[in-house]
């Protein structure tokens, strides 16, 4: 479904991304993970086509991306943002609804608000759907932002920390909704900084450091204390839990030492 062949992004005299190779199959759950800096928000918005590349080439099913139109291309693919700035003071179900625009020909039909309330169900924005979006706490934001992801429709999800703003409960089930999507065959490309939420719902990691990829393979062959270690700075013990995989946790919790505030 995508590719990314030897991509990278160079500004300022120093390369961003670099030497990035990957490719995402229909019904997978990618995490990109890597510490700050390491280039995981600019590869996204390379893979989603918001960035031009200064090597290499991003191809959606074959072709570059380059030879969609902006409409088509957001029929394909949907991407959310850290921090998406709205020009205007659009209410909640207003900016879930922007999500039907690349579909509507013409004039907007009642299949698009029907479909508008659904995606915001579906992500419990809809008790806040009424609500200038400038009043909504951030985890409100991410979910009315979710909401407008599912309403786009599309095949290739690209979540720049989806989890960002969320208390556990939210996180949780907003990410069991993007594992749900690929089961129907929609791709999930996701930024996260929880090592274990990236253990529990991905298929596959990919582990930037200083852009360079450092590992690329499933949770059990990345997400090992002796792969973390060099990458983050930072010692980790692995706790088993039963049959699911070990969480992981920096050692200096585990060694009793109180973390300064």
């Amino acid at each position: 479904m995508l590719e990314a062949c030897g991509v990278g992004y160079l500004t300022g005299g120093r390369w961003i991304v670099r030497g990035v190779d990957l490719a995402l199959r229909e019904g997978e759950f990618l995490a990109v993970l890597g510490p700050n800096g390491s280039g995981k928000t600019t590869l996204l918005r390379i893979l989603a086509g918001e960035l031009s590349p200064s090597e290499g080439e991003v191809r959606l099913w074959g072709k570059p991306l380059t030879a969609y139109s902006p409409k088509a291309l957001a029929r394909r693919r949907a991407v959310l943002s850290q921090n998406r700035q709205i020009a205007f003071p659009l209410t909640a179900y207003e900016v879930a609804f922007l999500g039907r625009l690349p579909h509507i020909r013409g004039r907007e039909a009642p299949e698009d608000h029907r479909k508008t309330l659904e995606a915001l169900a579906q992500t419990q924005a809809l008790p806040f759907s009424d609500r200038l979006q400038p009043s909504l706490s951030g985890g409100e934001a991410m979910r009315v932002e979710a909401a407008r992801l599912l309403n786009q429709e599309p095949q290739l999800l690209l979540l720049d920390e989806p989890t960002n703003h969320l208390d556990p409960r939210y996180a949780l089930e907003l990410l069991l909704l993007f594992r749900t999507l690929t089961s129907q065959g929609r791709a999930v490309v996701a930024v996260l900084h929880d090592l274990n939420l990236a253990s529990l719902f991905a298929d596959r990691v990919l582990l930037l450091q200083e852009g360079a990829v450092r590992a690329f393979g499933s949770p059990k062959e990345v997400l090992r204390p002796e792969v973390l270690e060099p990458v983050y700075g930072v010692a980790f013990a692995a706790v088993a839990q039963g049959e699911g995989p070990p969480l992981l946790f920096p050692a200096l919790r585990l060694a009793g030492r109180a973390l300064s505030h």
